[in-house]
């Protein structure tokens, strides 16, 4: 579907245009309608198919009919995970807005504080910002949400998890309870939607391709490896595909300096990118690695969140995520926009868990491939029997363990009650084995003597 038959202002189509874009992808396509019409949403989307642009291009239409936001405010709140999706999105924003007389910025932590403080005293129509520093920024009364009008959740599954979801509740209550809410992701799992639940309205839902599935043109297999035996592999793929712009995935930052200095020592030019990394060295080793300065770039899971490289061609898992869903986003990493791409996880023995939660989300089995002289000694098992991903159930709270104190109390008031245990070991009950009551200690002058001292004579 053309951009032209979606609604959306003359300008925006110009700056669509000088993009080189015509046609909307799926979830633009579906999405765009829904945010122009002023519904809540929640949208999930494999990562590279264009949802930055399905919730931008209608959000700077709606802004441009208003008033300007005033000195210290803000109209949109576009909250990310990471500080690199955050300044991408806000190059979004400002492509795709350089007709419109709006303003924008992003905040984000690593950085001084001070020269975001200044862009916040004239006010702004959209505001890009990760968390942390979000609420720095609001503790210092530099930033109000009085007039704000929508909220974003970009990377919705990464921003509701353990990880962020304090904060996000901290600044939901600061925002006006009549808002537009929208949240994106690649991912939905059952506990991230119940959470979502209470954040939106009667939100629209739509889902442009199968919940948790993987971009087809991307061709994805694993190749079973010593865990000793990674480093060396990862080093032959490279060299025997002259591969010039690989993406490399490690579960921990240690690692991933590991993974560079290692690959560095092989005369393979290589940069790690992680949260321990100040902001100047996050975004050199991007700019690096966008032009082709570095050939390997090593990234965890939180730091690739907006690595966005228009024909990445490879992508190494060498260590799988502990969380399935991350499996999806890796690789999603390169084939955007619907072009190939290749995405490769070097599996050892200890990770044949990791291996068949992954294929259980995903619901397919995963090709292996042997590499001569890399076959592990120790095998990795066999993938098990694809069963439905079930959902946990929260734990009632009746069901939850008194902690501390409290405990110690149920158990003095458990002794009393002593007396109905008959009643309900009928029921089947386990019966509690009672201690031995201990005599009590007396004190050294109340003591009675053992026995009784004869007479002198």
């Amino acid at each position: 579907m053309s951009f032209s038959t979606l609604g959306l202002l003359p300008q925006l189509l110009d700056a669509i245009e000088a993009q080189g874009y015509s046609d909307a992808t799926p979830i633009q396509e579906k999405s765009i309608p829904i945010v122009l019409e002023g519904k809540d949403l929640m949208a999930a989307a494999q990562t590279g198919t264009g949802k930055t642009a399905g919730f931008t291009l209608p959000i700077l239409q709606i802004l441009s009919d208003g008033k300007r936001a005033s000195s210290n405010h803000t109209r949109t709140l576009i909250l990310t995970p990471t500080r690199e999706l955050a300044a991408q999105i806000l190059e979004s924003v400002k492509t795709y807005g350089q007709n419109l007389p709006l303003s924008s910025t992003v905040v984000f932590g690593g950085v001084g504080i001070g020269p975001q403080m200044q862009k916040l005293r004239k006010g702004v129509d959209i505001l890009v910002a990760t968390p942390g520093r979000l609420l720095d920024l609001h503790s210092q009364n530099a930033v109000n949400f009085n007039e704000l009008e929508i909220l974003v959740l970009d990377e919705a599954d990464r921003m509701l998890d353990m990880g962020f979801i304090h904060d996000i509740k901290r600044i939901i209550k600061l925002l006006p309870k009549k808002r537009q809410t929208l949240m994106f992701s690649a991912t939905f799992s059952e506990d991230i939607r119940r959470l979502a639940k209470g954040l939106v309205h009667e939100p629209a839902e739509i889902s442009v391709t199968p919940r948790n599935s993987t971009v087809e043109a991307i061709k994805h297999w694993i190749c079973p490896v010593d865990k000793s035996s990674k480093t060396a592999l990862l080093t032959h793929l490279i060299n025997k595909g002259q591969w010039q712009q690989v993406l490399v995935f490690s579960r921990t930052k240690h690692g991933a300096n590991r993974i560079a200095t290692n690959l560095e020592k092989k005369n393979i030019s290589a940069t790690a990118i992680h949260g321990n990394k100040s902001q100047g060295a996050r975004t050199r080793a991007l700019a690096d690695f966008k032009a082709g300065k570095v050939r390997v770039l090593v990234a965890t899971d939180i730091a690739a969140r907006g690595i966005d490289i228009d024909q990445l061609p490879h992508v190494i898992n060498f260590d799988l995520p502990s969380v399935p869903e991350d499996y999806v986003h890796r690789i999603g990493r390169t084939g955007r926009a619907g072009r190939g791409g290749e995405a490769i996880s070097l599996v050892s023995a200890d990770e044949a868990k990791q291996l068949f939660d992954i294929e259980r989300l995903i619901q397919k089995e995963l090709e292996r491939e042997l590499i001569d002289d890399f076959v592990p000694n120790h095998d990795l098992p066999k993938s098990r029997e694809l069963l439905p991903v079930r959902s946990k159930k929260p734990k009632k709270l009746n069901d939850q363990k008194p902690q501390g104190r409290n405990r110690n109390r149920n158990r003095s008031r458990n002794k009393n009650d002593s007396q109905g245990s008959a009643a309900k070991n009928s029921d089947g009950q386990r019966d509690e084995q009672k201690k031995p009551n201990k005599a009590k200690k007396r004190a050294f002058w109340n003591k009675k003597p053992s026995r009784k001292l004869k007479p002198i004579s």
